[in-house]
């Protein structure tokens, strides 16, 4: 199996998370894509430890959603689910519209330099044109607002949805039209938080979320209906042995 993996060496992490983790990288960042096969005895040759943490890896991302049982050969990474993403896209939503009006009400003392930080990533990774430093930022920004809204339980509850988030973000996202729009979107954000406006702070966090949900689901969608599509299939079964 490729993957941009290496030995691990323990720490104070368990060998278990640590695999855990190095796994979850690679299916967020789509070097493992949806239906790439994780046999444990080549990921434990891989990764340089036994099979033991392997198996227990695999078991914890299988019940966040990312890997599934597949007969025989052991596992396979989801498919991306339009279902699933409009869901995580619902909570995050809720999420990014309570943080940025409590970040608005809150006046941080270093909220001006993390939000121009945050915005700054962005626009660099835009002007490069790197996907994954596009990704990393977007996350990245809305952990901001997450951390300056002084609720440390936002941060907490989106943890997970995020996770998926990032998948599909990284999995339709290298040729996406309107990644621009995106981080207008965050500076208009920004702009209600600087400006201590809770009401125009959640506007702005619930059209941006609403408007991900619409461009990212919709992507996601689509790549279902061609991967189904009946002249795929078709040639699917012509070339079945």
């Amino acid at each position: 199996v490729p993957m941009p993996l290496f030995p691990v060496e323990q720490n104070r992490q368990t060998l278990a998370e640590t695999v855990h983790d190095r796994l979850l990288e690679a299916i967020l960042d789509g070097e493992l894509p949806a239906g790439a096969p994780l046999v444990q005895e080549r990921l434990a040759e891989s990764l340089g430890v036994s099979r033991q943490p392997v198996l227990q890896a695999l078991a914890m991302l299988k019940r966040g959603g990312f890997v599934e049982a597949a007969d025989r050969r052991g596992y396979r990474v989801t498919d991306l689910a339009p279902e699933m993403v409009a869901d995580v896209y619902e909570l995050r939503g809720a999420l990014d519209r309570v943080a940025a009006g409590a970040a608005a009400r809150r006046a941080a003392p270093d909220r001006e330099r993390r939000l121009d930080a945050a915005l700054a990533a962005g626009e660099a990774a835009l002007a490069r044109g790197d996907t994954a430093r596009l990704v990393a930022a977007d996350a990245a920004f809305h952990q901001t607002i997450y951390d300056l809204s002084g609720n440390a339980l936002i941060a907490e509850a989106a943890a997970q949805p995020w996770r998926h988030i990032r998948r599909a973000m990284a999995a339709v996202l290298r040729d996406e039209p309107g990644r621009a729009t995106v981080w207008r979107e965050h500076r208009a954000i920004a702009a209600a938080i600087r400006a201590g406006d809770p009401a125009a702070a959640e506007k702005a966090a619930s059209a941006h979320a609403a408007h991900a949900a619409d461009r990212i689901g919709g992507r996601v969608a689509q790549a279902g209906a061609d991967t189904d599509a009946p002249g795929d299939k078709a040639a699917a079964a012509a070339s079945a042995p």
